[in-house]
Order: C-alpha cells, then structure tokens, then sequence
C-alpha cells in the first residue's frame, strides 16, 4: 500500500475554521489570527497563528484546538503551532471588524435596531440572593442555548466572578476588552481589575463611568440577553442604566420578609421615574424544604406576592411574582464552587424553580417599539 499523500494548504486553511477563538467565539480565520501554513515534506503541518495580545491567557487553548483539528487530516504525520502577536495595525483592523466598521466604541445594546433582551437584576437591600439569582440565571439560559452576557454592576460588592467560576482576567486588544467566558456566559466585572481584598471607593461619576466603559469597550458580541447584577437600592447605578440602556427591564429580587419587601418595593418604584418596565417579581428564600416534605417558612411569606401587587398597584400594569426559590445548601454551594446550582443540580426544587425563570424570560414577546422594521413606503 503506498503512503498517504500530504494535505494541501488549502485543506487544512479549509479545517481550520472549525477552531474558535475562547474568547470572542468566532473563527480564527475569520479574525484574521492564521498568519501562515506550511505543509513539510513527510506531513508535518505548521500553522503560524497570531494571538491578540502577548499574554493571552488561552493560548494554550487555541494550541490545543489546532493541534486536534489540522492533526485530524488525512495524511497529516504531525502539528506544530508557532504563535505571535498581531501588529498595532492588525489590531486595530480586528477591532474596527468586530464593532461592524465603527472604530470608536459606542453602547451596542442601545442601539433602535437591538434585539438583545436586557434584564437589570435590583433588589432593595443586600443579602437577598440577588447574585445568586443573576448567576443561576445566566448559566441556565447559556445551558439552553441562548448567546448571554453578565455586566456585575454591583461596584462596591461584586460576586459574580466567584459564583460563575471565572478563572482569567479580560484580555485587553488596545482599548477593546475581550470579556472572559465562564459556562458559555461572557461576564465582566470590576473585580477583575481591583486587587484582592482591596475595596472600591468611588463617588457617582466613576461608578458612571466604570459603566459605561462595561458597556460600550468590551466587545460582546451577538447576545440575545445581557443581565446586569445591580447594586441594592436606587442609587447611581440604577439611574446610569435606565440612562444608557433605556430598553432594559427590571427584575426585582426579594425574600418572603416583610421588611425586606417593603425595601423591595422602592426599588421597583424607580421604574415610574426611569420610564422601564418591571418584569416581575422574585422571591427568593422561600421556605426550607424537610425531610418528610414540610416546610419551614423561616423568613415568613407573602413578600414577593406583596411587592408583585404593590408594584403593579403603583405601575397601572400587572407585575407577576416570577418564581419562588426555596432555601437549599446547594444553591449555596454552587456560588462558592463557581459551577451554579441550575448546572449541577438541576433535578432540585430551587434548580427547577429558577430553570422555569429562564425559560419564562427567554420565551417572553419582544416589543418592536424603536426597532428598525426594515421596510420603506412606497409611493401610490
């Protein structure tokens, strides 16, 4: 039997559009990252890539991607990967590429012709699980195949990086930050660039500020739901959204409490002023589920159903309690260990509530109000 001839440029040029980059999840050859391929004598294959910047943390990946890709071809007896680095030019193409020819950065999601659903996640007060649900939510609607993106705009507490497993910092092309991506959810946060340990003091102009570069000079991509973790309450933050992202929608996350539906309340209230729309109601903390069935109502109940009737009272339209979420050491847990509960107990009463969540919000009618119909009169 003869030996099997050596694949062409072409075919493995051809191959190599299966091999994404982590990170901004398009081609490298579409990104223009393949700067050569060479097939030797006797099969071996090298392929010159080039990464966007020096120290990009998922080299190792796009090695690894290659290598089993091109090493897959018929007639190929090896692999090696020469990595560089883009030229100040070449980046500067990759950026003007990815923001559809505009070379400044602008705010993708407040454009008329958007159509990613944005959620701005608000409660009244700290300690309510409101991390826990954006977390659980974002994992279960990237799980079902949605394109999602996770802003941790909770400046002063952020614990997103954490809850989602986050594992590297953003990779920065010049003035373009490629955000990281943690169980298929791209996510960024003021985390990433703070030291351990170490607090963020800030007055309302940076926090503004710190926003809007979240939101306009990290490339995201073709998302169909971005969900913004707020800050507790109806301060600088929540004014910033409803600025720069008038077509967000509220969903607003209490516990049975009284007292903490009353806070909840307010901050659902900011909508009347800020012209959004409140999508609903979460209660989360609902009851403590026992062995034999029962359950233990240990922050009592009725919240999230008073803070749903006060608020569509309050609003002329009807506010619905989305979900009730039971109390589980999972749910906990999940937080801590960086892989959601909605991702490694699905099976669980406080899984299933908050899958039903995802789903109820993914499915939801989009309006058309300030959308490009994409249609022209014509003359009679």
């Amino acid at each position: 039997m003869g030996r099997m001839s050596a694949p062409t440029v072409e075919a493995v040029r051809a191959e190599l559009v299966n091999v994404m980059d982590p990170e901004i999840r398009r081609p490298i050859t579409e990104l223009n990252m393949v700067r050569s391929v060479e097939v030797e004598p006797g099969g071996l294959v090298v392929v010159g890539v080039d990464l966007t910047t020096a120290g990009c943390p998922l080299k190792d990946t796009i090695t690894r991607d290659v290598t089993n890709v091109v090493g897959a071809i018929d007639g190929v007896s090896g692999v090696r990967v020469d990595m560089g680095v883009m030229t100040e030019e070449q980046r500067k193409e990759l950026r003007t590429m990815l923001r559809g020819g505009v070379a400044e950065p602008e705010i993708p999601f407040a454009k008329p012709g958007s159509l990613t659903r944005i959620y701005a996640v608000t409660s009244g007060k700290g300690g309510v699980g409101k991390s826990s649900v954006t977390a659980n939510l974002a994992a279960a609607m990237a799980a079902d195949g949605l394109k999602v993106g996770v802003v941790d705009a909770d400046i002063y507490g952020f614990s997103i990086p954490r809850m989602l497993g986050v594992e590297h910092p953003p990779t920065k092309v010049d003035d373009m930050i490629l955000p990281p991506v943690a169980h298929d959810v791209k996510v960024i946060s003021i985390g990433m660039f703070t030291q351990n340990g170490r607090p963020v003091v800030w007055r309302g102009p940076m926090l503004h500020r710190a926003l809007q570069q979240f939101l306009s000079d990290v490339f995201w991509g073709d998302l169909d739901v971005l969900l913004l973790d707020l800050p507790p309450g109806t301060g600088d933050i929540a004014i910033s959204v409803a600025q720069m992202l008038p077509n967000s929608e509220i969903l607003v996350v209490t516990t049975p409490q009284v007292a903490a539906a009353e806070v909840a309340q307010r901050a659902g209230i900011i909508a009347e002023q800020t012209r959004q729309h409140v999508v609903g109601v979460v209660e989360n903390m609902s009851w403590l589920e026992q062995p034999d069935g029962t359950r233990v109502e240990l922050f009592g109940s009725g919240g999230g159903e008073r803070v749903a009737t006060e608020l569509g009272g309050a609003l002329g339209y009807e506010v619905p309690l989305l979900a009730q979420v039971p109390i589980e050491l999972a749910l906990r847990e999940g937080g801590d260990s960086g892989v959601p509960l909605v991702l490694r107990e699905s099976g669980s009463p406080a899984a299933q509530a908050l899958l039903a969540l995802s789903r109820s919000l993914s499915h939801r009618a989009r309006g058309l109000a300030g959308r490009s119909l994409g249609i022209s009169p014509v003359g009679r």
